[in-house]
Formats: C-alpha cells, structure tokens, sequence
C-alpha cells in the first residue's frame, strides 16, 4: 500500500488536483490520499497515465465536494475494485445512471460519515453495478427504502451508527445477496418476521449469514426467537444490549443466545463448540423445565410456552425431557454473583495506578462516582466516566446517567471504567 505523506506533495497547504499528489505510481494498486488536499482530477488523462494499475483508493476527508469531480477521476481508473469517500460532502450528479462506466469494476465502497440519507445512497447507486460491499455508517440515515433494481449484488452492508427508522429495516431484506448486515447502534428494540410462526422460517433475508446488532436497545427474548427464524444465520454479534436472566450472569445469558439460535456457529466472534452447544442446550432445558411442567408438560405444553420457547420441544426430541430431580429453579440474587471485578483507569492521570474493585451489578452509577470521590478528591460533579471491555478495548461506551446501574450498562467482570475529570 501507498502512503503518501504531506512531505511528498508539491505544495502542502491549499487545494490541489489529484495528479499533482502522485508520482511514480505505474505499478502501485492501492493509493491513500487520507487528509492530502485534493480537489479534483487535474489535466485530462493525467491520473490514468500516471496510476494505471490502482485498484485500492482512499480519497477520505479531501476536499472533494462533488460526485461529478470523483467520476472524473474514477473513469481513468478502470482497475478500480475499493474506494473510500469517507467524511467528505458530496453535491450530487444528475442522472446517476450515465456515469456507471466510472465504477464499472468497483466492488467495495465506503462512505462514512458523509452526511447521506438512504433514499440519496438509493439515488446514486445506479453508478455502481457491481457494488458487493457497501459500509455507511454514522450518516443520516433514518428511514430505509426498498432498493428496486440498484444494490442487486449486495453481500455485505454496514448502516450502524445511524438513527433508524426500526420498523423500515425489513425493507432491506429483499436484497438477494446480501449475507452481513451490521444494525450496530441504531436503536434497534425489536424485530418482526411476521410471515413466519415461531419455530419456522421466514422468507425474509434468504441469503443473510451474518447480522450485527451490538449497542442497540434489545431487551426482550423474543426478539432472539425472531432471529431464529432466519434460515441461514450462522455468526451473530449481540454486545451491549439489555438481555437478561434471573441471575443477572452474562454468562447465562450467551447459553440462552446459543440454545435459541440452533443453526449459530460464532457468537460475539468466538466459535461455538459442539460440547459447548450442548451443555448450553441441556441447561436450557433444565433451566425453563418446571414452566415446561408447569404449562402441561409432555405432549401439552401450552400455546404461550411453545411461543416463548420455540426449540424447546426440538430440544427434548434431541436429549429426552428434563426429569425434575435436575430442574434448575430461579434463584435469588446473592452478593457473589453480583460482584463484577472492575478495574479504574485514569487515562488523564499517567502517574495514577490503576484500582481494582468489586462492586454490585445493581450499583447505581452515582453511588460509583461517590467511591471515585472519596478516593479522588474530586467532586463527583467533574467525574466523567466511560468503560471498555477486553473483547473490544479501543472502544469506549459512555457511561452518562447517574440513575442507571452497572447492571444496565451492561458492564462486566473484567471490564475497564475510564475515569476522567474536568
């Protein structure tokens, strides 16, 4: 990969064309202009005769402001596969259509925090036939439309980060190749597939393989039932949402994940091991047992355990039922499997060590910040808190309603608050 530096312009301030950037670049495929300055294409010919071979072209946060000055560079790429447009404002072009011959190889695009709405991405995207992979996230993007003859060949789409319309992402799932989806932090509470009853499966997504839907506001089991009826989902990524069972154990929580999805492979990017699948199937059982009981037992489990349960009974045929000597009764919280090992860190405050501490899961965040004052010597007031996980380390979650618990953060054992203060 190119990286071309500031150092190796001609001028390094100010606007400057696309040609005057490059140098040399008979045999290089992939070019980074991340930050460079360029306005456009320059003189006529200039960019094909100097880059013929570039595959790979990053024009992020350029000061590019037309879709009309990246046709005319892209038409004298015609190797072009991947291309990144990334925090840049693009006036339209007209008639979109006639311009396809500019990304007539283009296979992955992406356009971050490019200030988009869908039905502008759908407005575009006849220019890109052959577009498989398409990533806009943090756009604004709110309300979905169904895309009708553009984005055919969609395999992969990524619209996290943006404020959705939840009850207009089924407008998606006609795509006939898409097979990731990345719903990550968009407010997603609830998903329907309403041509299929519990147990069975929908027509929708038919292709779909992976979906993403951590940061989101998912509270309700059933919606995991729904997940269920997507014929060909195998990796599921579900971080941060609100989940929960009787013991309040993340823990628990990814063996109810694993026994209500039967086709899953890899949950939260770790793989699911045969043994592991089937210890987390027979504790299923056992877990929700005495409601099986309790709702008619063999043969006359009601309509509304069935609905609630939808693998139970596959899930029997498979291990034969609980006998009610193992049955797993709801226990009450104890402090032992509340307590949560976390560790403080205070990113401002090099020469502080860190603070390991175990605190209850129903901690309220204001009761935290009163232990960080007393240790601190800060008001509570200027504390500013966030936390990340080992999982994901270089991301941070705000942590900003002092009424809320560690519980609802979903913090857990092993996690990193990030202290700071003003």
């Amino acid at each position: 990969m190119f990286f071309l530096s500031k150092q190796q312009l001609t001028a390094n301030v100010g606007s400057l064309p696309v040609c005057a950037c490059v140098y040399s670049l008979q045999n290089r495929t992939s070019v980074l202009l991340h930050k460079t300055g360029v306005n456009g294409a320059g003189a006529e010919g200039e960019i094909r005769k100097v880059t013929p071979n570039v595959k790979w072209l990053d024009l992020s946060r350029s000061l590019i402001s037309r879709w009309s000055d990246v046709i005319d560079i892209c038409e004298q790429l015609d190797r072009l596969e991947k291309l990144v447009l990334s925090f840049n404002r693009l006036r339209l072009t007209s008639d979109p259509s006639l311009h396809c011959r500019a990304f007539c190889r283009l296979t992955v695009l992406t356009l971050h925090d490019c200030d988009l709405t869908w039905p502008q991405i759908l407005e575009c995207a006849p220019m890109w036939p052959q577009l498989e992979e398409l990533s806009v996230p943090e756009n604004n993007i709110t309300e979905l439309q169904r895309p009708v003859d553009v984005l055919q060949n969609i395999r992969s789409l990524n619209i996290s980060s943006n404020p959705l319309q939840q009850e207009t992402v089924l407008c998606l799932s006609a795509l006939p190749r898409l097979e990731l989806l990345n719903l990550s932090n968009t407010g997603l509470s609830i998903i329907r597939f309403e041509d299929a009853a519990p147990g069975c499966q929908t027509a929708m997504f038919p292709t779909l393989k992976e979906l993403y839907i951590n940061d989101n506001n998912i509270s309700e089991w059933c919606v995991v039932d729904e997940l269920a009826k997507l014929r060909g989902l195998v990796k599921l990524s579900c971080r941060h949402n609100r989940l929960t069972t009787s013991d309040r154990n993340r823990k628990t929580a990814d063996q109810i994940l694993i026994a209500k999805l039967g086709r899953l492979s890899v949950l939260n990017n770790c793989q699911i091991h045969a043994e592991e699948r089937r210890g987390a199937e027979l504790d299923y059982l056992k877990m929700f047992g005495e409601e099986w009981l309790k709702a008619g037992g063999p043969g006359q489990s009601n309509a509304e355990f069935a609905c609630q349960h939808p693998r139970y009974q596959s899930l029997i045929d498979k291990y034969g039922a609980p006998e009610e000597g193992e049955l797993k009764k709801p226990q009450p919280l104890t402090l032992k499997n509340q307590l949560l090992k976390i560790t403080f860190v205070f990113p401002d405050d090099a020469e502080r060590s860190q603070i390991e501490k175990k605190l209850p899961a129903s901690m309220m965040v204001q009761k935290m910040k009163g232990f960080l004052h007393r240790l601190l010597k800060i008001p509570a007031t200027d504390l500013r808190l966030s936390y990340s996980s080992p999982m994901k380390a270089e991301t941070e979650f705000e942590i900003d309603n002092d009424l809320k618990t560690l519980f609802f953060y979903s913090i857990e054992d092993g996690d990193q608050v990030l202290v700071r203060w003003s």
